[in-house]
């Protein structure tokens, strides 16, 4: 524990497996919006950093960049949004500033057009009926599975490997690397398959984008190797750009999505009547979709770096300090959200912070909403009723805390397709 308040490490990954400290996060909004956290003996790089946990401060901070930097500030050589220093800051595009960041991004969005997102509807549609078809037993019979695993994993997975052209019969094979990546890692206690996992991964895509590089297709990657962007010099991302590219948007595509389908899944179990609503009524389908995002916050923290001196919250913030915002505790804020530890698919408004906010908002922020309708509605044609039959597991981390597994069982009734969203 840290400081009077008693706020446990939240700098240590054995504080979130469990799932998040909301307690925690209660007391700081309402006595210390900006918290000093003191370094202890899991905390990264040996010294202390900023929390920011009210939604005010945290928009605050994501709305100027040039303060707190996604890069470095300070004497830092680097810096990054995790709160340990990382050395791939200033190459990867979440861990960029303008006029750089801005650069990547403009011709990253040329693959993420709502034009080519929705084209993917049909696609996604088949690949979520597969998938519950592959679990489902015959009409009127109970089916058990893996909620987690069988079901929200494989949407997102599949959506990613066609988007960046990806061979699916590759996907297992490249969600084991990611999955051990991601809910391993632990600078606590590294181990050897962690960096096994990060090598395999990296030498796939390194193969990948010269194959891409060579013989371009349609796809996301062949767009970001072969883009040019005329105004600027040079007009073609380097080796290493596109490198950082392929690790960072094949492993968000891969991981946070389905934790937001499982996670918002979960609690319709837990409320059968907004359950039921939404599959009689699927005109709710896009404020659930909302909810289920601010409910589970995939990525529950960013991390920025002061580049002078500054102000935030009646707290001086030295330059090169380190300032951690937690989406997740915003999304709580009773501040902005009536009711906000309750889960209501007809919250409206909900300005939830779940994919960023301002120069940093996430580039695939609509492939999820799409992933997330997909299978939600899959799910709500053939499932009448899903129960939970033994504990869930949460992933061993700080940064993308939620769930691992959940096993649950469902009766299928098949109900037929619903009529699609405009």
């Amino acid at each position: 524990m840290t400081d009077r308040l008693q706020i446990p490490d939240l700098s240590s990954f054995e504080t979130f497996v469990n799932g998040f400290p909301h307690d925690a996060f209660v007391k700081l909004r309402e006595q210390a919006p900006v918290w000093w956290h003191e370094p202890t003996g899991h905390t990264p790089d040996g010294e202390g950093f900023w929390c920011i946990s009210t939604y005010e401060l945290v928009v605050e901070v994501f709305r100027n960049p040039r303060i707190f930097s996604s890069h470095t500030g300070g004497n830092r050589p680097y810096g990054g949004t995790t709160i340990d220093d990382m050395e791939m800051s200033g190459k990867l595009l979440n861990m960029m500033d303008d006029p750089r960041h801005q650069r990547i991004r403009q011709l990253v969005n040329k693959g993420f057009t709502a034009r080519r997102i929705t084209r993917l509807r049909n696609g996604l549609e088949d690949m979520a009926r597969r998938t519950l078809d592959s679990l489902t037993p015959p009409p009127g019979s109970r089916g058990r599975c893996d909620l987690v695993v069988d079901v929200a994993a494989e949407l997102p997975l599949q959506a990613i490997c066609l988007l960046l052209g990806v061979p699916s019969e590759d996907r297992h094979m490249l969600y084991d690397w990611v999955d051990i990546v991601t809910h391993n890692y632990s600078l606590e206690d590294p181990e050897p398959k962690l960096m096994e996992a990060s090598i395999q991964l990296f030498q796939y895509g390194q193969r990948l984008i010269q194959e891409r590089t060579a013989d371009p297709k349609n796809d996301l990657l062949s767009i970001v190797i072969h883009g040019e962007l005329p105004d600027q010099d040079p007009p073609r991302l380097d080796e290493t750009e596109v490198a950082m590219f392929w690790s960072l948007l094949f492993t968000a595509g891969a991981e946070t999505t389905r934790k937001a389908i499982a996670g918002g899944v979960w609690e319709l179990t837990k409320a059968p009547g907004q359950f039921n609503a939404l599959r009689d009524d699927r005109s709710l389908m896009a404020t659930a979709v909302e909810e289920m995002i601010r409910w589970t916050t995939p990525s529950v923290y960013k991390r920025r770096t002061a580049t002078e001196d500054t102000h935030l919250g009646g707290k001086l913030i030295r330059a090169g300090e380190k300032v951690v915002v937690w989406e997740m505790s915003a999304n709580r804020d009773a501040a902005v959200f009536e009711n906000p530890f309750q889960f209501l698919i007809t919250r409206s408004p909900n300005n939830h912070v779940g994919f960023g906010y301002g120069p940093h908002f996430c580039l695939g922020a609509n492939l999820a909403r799409l992933e997330m309708d997909v299978m939600l509605n899959a799910i709500l044609d053939r499932w009448s009723i899903i129960e939970i039959i033994g504990e869930p597991t949460w992933t061993r981390t700080n940064r993308l805390s939620g769930l691992k597994t959940l096993p649950v069982e469902f009766i299928h009734q098949e109900r037929g397709p619903h009529a699609k969203l405009s």
